[in-house]
């Protein structure tokens, strides 16, 4: 039975009464440096770099006489050829599957000659291009949602059982995508109706959560699972929405010409969608950068002297 005819059932058993971030991003894929200032590039996490041009835009064309390329990471260490870390003979950088610890300076040093034709006289220039690469994830969503039902009265306990029935409703509509509602909760008003006195009505609040239990077995094909948990309260939110729709549309077509007393109020359907960040990770920094940590889902960075690395998740 769906979902919309059982609730519209359980209403007619209730007593019926009445009614990567960068400008410099080439058209190559890869990114050039800039001599008067740091650039600034945004890696999602377990997501490769993209390339990092050991020169600026100007130089890259012109001839250039023996370059060379020296890049030294965040900790102050030269980096070379690894598994993680790609550097091609032209003194491009990629880093792989970036990490929150990987972020920082990235420094290259570009060595080159100029030679006098008429002399052979040769003169080795160097340039230094700074590029500071910030981890991030993708906020993990969860959706505020509110709706209004007319009630009889606001004493009694069928007020407590279309609640119920509500949340198990909605609960069973959005299980298979491992998301739930929580902190559910109603209170009883009585709302003035232009031409219908007063009405009590039942304000019905709750969120809808994509961390039900178990909900970590929808990602044993994905490293991070942000981008799953997302793609699935997404999709438990559309399915609440059309649930509402249905009840607004049996109340629009009135079926049976008429309506229990506690009922759907058109129209009274709100959602809110909420941010929170991953431990390590705030809103608008990005990766918390050194000097701050964030230990919980909030969305901000606090402020520890003593942490000297990216991400940190506790004040050490």
């Amino acid at each position: 039975m769906q979902a919309w005819v059982l609730l519209f059932a359980v209403l007619w058993y209730l007593p019926r009464v009445g009614s990567q971030r960068s400008s410099l991003l080439s058209k190559e894929g890869f990114i050039y440096g800039q001599q008067e200032y740091a650039v600034k590039i945004y890696v999602k996490i377990h997501q490769n770099s993209p390339f990092l041009f050991c020169m600026d835009f100007q130089r890259a064309n012109k001839e250039i006489v023996d370059p060379t390329y020296l890049w030294i990471g965040p900790n102050e260490k030269t980096l070379t050829r690894s598994d993680r870390i790609n550097i091609t003979k032209t003194g491009k950088l990629m880093v792989k599957d970036f990490l929150e610890a990987l972020s920082g300076l990235y420094t290259c040093t570009l060595s080159y000659k100029t030679v006098k034709a008429e002399t052979q006289e040769e003169t080795v220039v160097k340039k230094r291009y700074d590029f500071m690469i910030f981890a991030y994830r993708e906020p993990d969503y969860t959706y505020q949602m509110a709706v209004r039902f007319t009630t009889k009265s606001c004493i009694g306990r069928y007020n407590d059982l279309l609640f119920r029935v509500l949340k198990n409703i909605l609960d069973n509509l959005i299980s298979d995508l491992s998301c739930h509602v929580i902190e559910p909760s109603y209170k009883c008003h009585f709302v003035k109706i232009p031409s219908d006195g007063l009405i009590p009505e039942l304000f019905i609040a709750f969120q809808v959560n994509p961390f039900a239990p178990g909900w970590k077995s929808a990602c044993t094909q994905s490293i991070d699972c942000e981008d799953i948990t997302n793609h699935n309260i997404l999709q438990a939110r559309n399915r609440i929405e059309e649930f509402f729709r249905s009840q607004a549309y049996i109340f629009d077509h009135r079926l049976n010409k008429t309506l229990p007393a506690m009922h759907f109020v058109p129209h009274s359907f709100q959602v809110i969608r909420m941010d929170s960040c991953r431990p390590g990770f705030g809103k608008n920094e990005v990766v918390c950068n050194p000097g701050t940590f964030s230990p919980d889902v909030d969305v901000t960075c606090q402020t520890c002297i003593s942490v000297r690395i990216y991400g940190a998740k506790s004040c050490q």
